[in-house]
């Protein structure tokens, strides 16, 4: 990981320093201002004197006239100009912050040997380092995408690959950084203007440092020593107290994910059945029934036009064991063993990862109701007749020859292949929904009800109500009318501008909004989320999520008028991203989800959920969900992302 101690060097507007732009120098000067009286005439010494010996006397203050315990604050470890007085409680907690990091830091660097390899650090014999010529380097800002599949995110670390590993060495072998800073990149200044996670992609990014750009070609030069998924857009120079993570004042994230995440849970599902309880319960069956429209029948007309002609297809036999598994109450918990009937993983669930941003993300887990878990593509099973064979790679030694013998093919009983043949089928009816004006309506106004400053503690791991910095603004959240359709899939595009974002929150925030769409409940539950009441949502997969770009608008206006610089605009590329995303970011998203199912496994996984935590969906309230005290239980760590990372972003 990288220690960010740039990124708080840009003088801020709440502090008492003004910064003036030095005439022959991109550097501000800081002027400090002070209220101390100058000192007069002699007679008026006495009176000041003993009132100093007044103060003396009271204990309040010490021998130099100010309050015991300023010169330390003032004049302290750690303490930098004595201008700026005694340190804020952000300040204080900015401190520590940034103490924690370099500690996790100096940790990281401790546990990598100068002899292990280490995307952190790159090492070049002290003969060349020393033949090497010295080139200025110049405060740039780098504008990058990338398509975050296969990456452990884009923070640099020692061990990991890294979206900023690649980029750092392909910077060295461009000859961008000299050979000398090239086993620090602390070195050059690094700061980045947005953290993404495992998974997570990004049209548009930022990283700011010292470069060496005298190259004409250096952009040219950095692409072609990096994979065709992370390109450099432009390298542009900035002021030498830029950072880019100061700097931005807004980001916009894009989240894509199929339609048929608005159908409603399955009626015999866990969630299902009690939101359909509920709603009986409160007297609201007719206003939920209202709500779902043209879906409330839709998993009926699934079970009688898709179901129900596999079920009369099977011997009487087979028929009544696998309706058996397919209803059957696997578990009320993870801690359940699994039973007699469903030990065999293949006949009711293919355990399936979903390609996460984080260390650990959603995994199905075996807790089928009425609607198995698909977790291979259905349009690989065309016919009955491919389900009746399965591979065995068992590996056999062949006497005296030495060669292995594999793919032998074995026999699927008839009960694993037709309960395959309804996990298809699922997922088939799930991708063949079209979704209606009035839904994409539906899911607006549940979208509508981020915008603002509000609370999104319920929203992010490790967040007080009280704490502030759990107060987040939502300039918009928007939802493309218009789906597009990919294979047998319709995809919504789903846009979201905010000040800052913490971890998790995006996804938790389309987690909610879609839940709250597909389960009927009303719009206001969201904004029950912002009370102090402790609410688990699930965050949707991260599959869908890229980092559509950032904005810089305080900085482009102080540029322009100030600097005499270029403003900061991925729209000067445009024409590259948007070429860069249709061929790389949004090609994988939807490979992924036709080979994954994640969107499928999710939410099959939460409306499965048989530990109440998620019932606040229901007619009941927030009261009728199983409350969450202190920290996040263990067997919610996976739903809610306690994944023990740091916030992407503070």
């Amino acid at each position: 990981m990288v220690a960010e101690d740039a990124m708080r060097d840009a003088p801020s507007g709440d502090s008492k320093q003004s910064s003036v732009l030095n005439s022959n120098s991109s550097e501000p000067t800081f002027h400090v201002s002070t209220n101390s009286t100058p000192t007069t005439h002699s007679d008026a010494a006495g009176p000041n004197r003993r009132d100093d010996r007044n103060k003396h006397a009271n204990g309040k203050f010490n021998a130099n006239g100010r309050r015991r315990g300023q010169d330390f604050k003032r004049n302290g470890p750690g303490r930098g100009k004595e201008s700026r007085g005694p340190m804020s409680k952000r300040e204080r907690n900015e401190k520590e912050w940034q103490e924690r990091k370099r500690r996790r830091l100096e940790d990281n660097g401790d546990s990598t040997k100068p002899s292990e390899p280490s995307y952190m650090s790159i090492q070049f014999p002290e003969e060349e380092i020393a033949a090497e010529e010295r080139k200025p380097k110049r405060k740039v800002a780098v504008m990058i995408g990338y398509d975050g599949t296969g990456y452990h995110g884009l923070q640099i670390n020692h061990k990991e690959k890294t979206i900023e590993g690649d980029i750092f060495a392909a910077f060295v072998a461009a000859n961008a950084i000299s050979k000398a800073n090239a086993d620090d990149l602390r070195k050059s200044s690094f700061v980045r203007c947005a953290r993404t996670d495992k998974g997570v992609h990004a049209a548009g990014n930022m990283i700011s440092l010292k470069l060496i750009i005298q190259d004409p070609d250096v952009v040219k030069k950095i692409n072609e020593n990096l994979p065709p998924q992370i390109r450099v857009w432009g390298i542009q120079r900035t002021n030498n107290s830029f950072s880019c993570y100061q700097a931005c004042d807004s980001r916009w994230y894009e989240y894509l994910m199929p339609s048929y995440c608005l159908l409603p849970p399955h009626p015999e599902s866990f969630l299902g059945k009690n939101v359909l309880e509920s709603a009986k319960e409160h007297g609201v069956e007719e206003e939920y029934a209202k709500r779902l429209g043209e879906v409330k029948d839709y998993w009926d007309e699934v079970r009688k036009n898709d179901i129900q002609p596999i079920l009369d297809s099977l011997d009487p036999n087979v028929r009544e064991t696998v309706m058996r598994r397919m209803n059957a109450v696997v578990s009320e918990s993870y801690d359940t063993k699994p039973t007699e009937e469903t030990e065999n993983p293949e006949s009711l669930n293919e355990t399936s990862e979903d390609i996460s941003t984080e260390t650990k993300e959603e995994v199905s887990v075996s807790k089928p109701d009425a609607e198995p878990t698909e977790t291979s593509n259905p349009a690989q099973h065309d016919s009955v007749e491919e389900l009746n064979v399965e591979v065995d790679t068992t590996f056999t030694q062949t006497e005296g020859t030495g060669v292995s013998e594999v793919n032998k093919p074995k026999e699927i009983h008839p009960v694993d292949r037709a309960l395959k043949q309804l996990k298809a089928a699922y997922v088939a009816a799930k991708r063949r929904y079209r979704v209606t004006p009035d839904r994409i309506s539906q899911l607006q106004q549940a979208l509508d009800q981020y915008k603002g400053t509000n609370n999104f503690h319920n929203y992010t791991i490790r967040k007080q109500h009280s704490d502030p910095s759990s107060k987040r603004t939502i300039r918009s959240f928007i939802v493309n009318p218009q789906p597009i359709q990919i294979n047998d899939t319709e995809w919504l595009s789903l846009k979201v501008h905010g000040q800052s974002f913490m971890m998790h929150q995006i996804r938790k925030m389309v987690g909610m909004a879609v839940l709250v769409t597909r389960c009927a409940t009303p719009f206001s539950r969201i904004k029950e989320t912002y009370e102090s009441t402790l609410v688990s949502i699930p965050k949707a997969p991260s599959l869908g999520l890229l980092l559509e770009r950032p904005v810089f608008e305080t900085y482009n206006k102080r540029a322009r008028d100030q600097f005499g610089l270029a403003e900061l605009d991925f729209g000067n590329y445009e024409k590259e991203i948007q070429e860069f995303k249709d061929s790389q970011i949004y090609r994988h998203i939807f490979e992924l989800e036709e080979r994954e199912n994640s969107f499928h496994t999710f939410f099959h996984q939460i409306d499965n959920y048989k530990l109440g935590y998620f019932l606040w969906v229901t007619a009941g309230g927030i009261d009728a969900a199983v409350t969450r005290v202190g920290g996040i239980p263990k067997e919610l760590e996976d739903e809610l992302g306690d994944d023990g990372e740091e916030d992407p972003e503070e």
